[in-house]
């Protein structure tokens, strides 16, 4: 498995403005809490986008990938995909 990465400021930034941070993510996907993994294709088509479930809320978290590491870039609550992956109808 290649090693997650990520900017230790920004990760910093993260768990103080959003009382979410990497090291939440990264266990997540150890967790199997992956819903999906998109393209981020209009602003950044050399990123790719986790859709995690953490504490029953879906974040977006785009990252790049190369042969040795993956790149988390930042976290993002996301209420479109809470209502597409985990709200039932």
């Amino acid at each position: 498995m290649k090693c997650f990465n990520w900017n230790n400021e920004k990760n910093k930034k993260l768990k103080e403005e959003r009382n979410v941070c990497f090291d939440d993510i990264v266990i997540a996907i150890e967790n199997n809490k992956i819903l999906d993994i998109i393209e981020n294709k209009r602003k950044y088509p050399n990123q790719k986008v986790y859709i995690i479930e953490i504490n029953n809320y879906a974040y977006s978290v785009p990252f790049v990938e190369d042969v040795n590491q993956i790149f988390l870039k930042t976290i993002i609550p996301s209420s479109k995909a809470t209502k597409k992956y985990l709200i039932q109808k």
